[in-house]
């Protein structure tokens, strides 16, 4: 589960890591209020707007009108989804940089064209920056482990330092026995170049850092930019958290900040079912039983021509209600032209999935090509019991027949 930057940083504070004095507010009105109240009555001369969308780089995303469509600019230039505010009148400025975001669709590399609505904003104290740095905590799956990985190149997208320069990623792996040790964080102190009480600063931080990580049952912890400030104090300028789902039963108050505005409708459609959504951009529909064939059959879809709209894990009870609430739900994407059900009959029987289907289609208005591949305990029987439905069904032996079947469905969409 994901959750917004200023979430995350009042999480952070909690467990006493150093963030920068900020508050959220929805509106323009709320924006210049805040401004004024909280930062320029105290002195401060700059703050930052920050536009709070679960999404990454939004300081280089752009504006565009939610009703039109057009780019939004301001000042003349395009606006951002982040802007520091400084020199005359900020409560103002504030006002109406809110004014020209809330409820425009801001597009970043992590969006795609699609974008995000802007609904609410962080306003924050500006930061005196001496330095940036990157800085993430996560699961390692290779070695089950968590991992530290810190890098000189704060504000940069990490996967480009990893393409371009992968010498400037520094790692430490937390070994469960022992867990985070002083040594570690003095050498990923030394490793970002970092001396006297900057050194010392760093210590305090990772430390408070990694305990938060643990403490809420994290997946993923990112500061991206961790920054040095000129009075030589290491501060967290951003912070993207998300939290490992299973463990979110042991923290009901974080389940809480689930935002529904920034997630796809399909999806919370499909989690009230126990259902594994995720939704593409392709044209063909899969259901399958097990994440492993679940990407197995959208690579088979992939070679066969067409694009995978969705990513459907139905798990191992795929029982007529699942089926027909996975149907309704594939098929409310107009994008989806196809659909290929690919089940492994291991836990569950083939002839009861294929019983399950059968009931579901007569449940459930199916008007596309629906290819079928079962394979595994009463697979023979399962077929005949689709072949004898009465239903349009394309029933497939193998992957190869199953990608073949797509591949024709396809092309015949193609020639329509």
């Amino acid at each position: 589960m994901n959750i917004h930057e200023y979430q995350a940083k009042e999480i952070l504070r909690s467990f006493g890591v150093p963030v920068p004095a900020g508050k959220v507010v929805h509106s323009a009105e709320e924006a210049g209020g805040v401004t004024y109240q909280d930062f320029v009555q105290k002195g401060i001369e700059t703050v930052v707007l920050k536009s709070q969308i679960h999404a990454g780089g939004r300081g280089k995303g752009t504006f565009r009108s939610s009703a039109s469509g057009a780019p939004i600019e301001h000042a003349g230039k395009p606006l951002r989804g982040v802007n520091v505010i400084s020199g005359g009148n900020i409560a103002d400025k504030a006002y109406q940089l809110a004014n020209a975001m809330q409820g425009n669709t801001l597009v970043t590399v992590q969006t795609g064209e699609a974008g995000k609505v802007v609904r609410r904003f962080l306003v924050e104290e500006g930061l005196n920056i001496a330095s940036e740095f990157y800085l993430s905590i996560l699961l390692d799956r290779q070695t089950s482990r968590n991992i530290i990985m810190a890098s000189t190149e704060g504000g940069v997208e990490i996967e480009t330092v990893a393409e371009e320069t992968p010498e400037k990623i520094i790692r430490e792996t937390i070994d469960p026995n022992t867990g985070f040790q002083a040594f570690q964080a003095r050498r990923l102190a030394f490793a970002l170049g970092l001396q006297g009480k900057a050194f010392k600063s760093f210590i305090a931080f990772i430390t408070k850092l990694v305990h938060a990580y643990e403490a809420m049952d994290c997946s993923m912890l990112e500061i991206n930019p961790l920054v040095l400030t000129a009075e030589n104090e290491i501060i967290a300028l951003d912070a993207k958290v998300n939290f490992d789902d299973n463990a979110l039963f042991r923290h009901r108050n974080y389940a809480e900040l689930r935002d529904l505005d920034e997630e796809e409708p399909l999806e919370i459609e499909a989690s009230k079912y126990d259902l594994n959504y995720i939704k593409l951009d392709g044209n063909v529909g899969c259901m399958v039983n097990g994440a492993g064939l679940a990407m197995a059959t959208m690579d088979i879809i992939q070679l066969a021509g067409g694009e995978p709209a969705n990513f459907l894990d139905v798990g191992g009870g795929a029982n007529v209600e699942r089926i027909s609430n996975a149907f309704r739900i594939m098929l409310s994407d107009k994008n989806v032209k196809a659909v290929l059900i690919n089940i492994f009959g291991g836990i569950v029987r083939c002839d009861r999935v294929a019983n399950g289907i059968v009931q579901a289609m007569q449940q459930v208005q199916v008007d596309l090509p629906v290819i079928v591949r079962l394979d595994g305990t009463n697979a023979v029987e399962a077929r005949q019991i689709l072949q004898d439905s009465g239903l349009r069904f394309s029933v497939a032996e193998t992957l190869q027949d199953a990608a073949d079947k797509v591949n024709e469905a396809i092309s015949t969409l193609a020639v329509a």
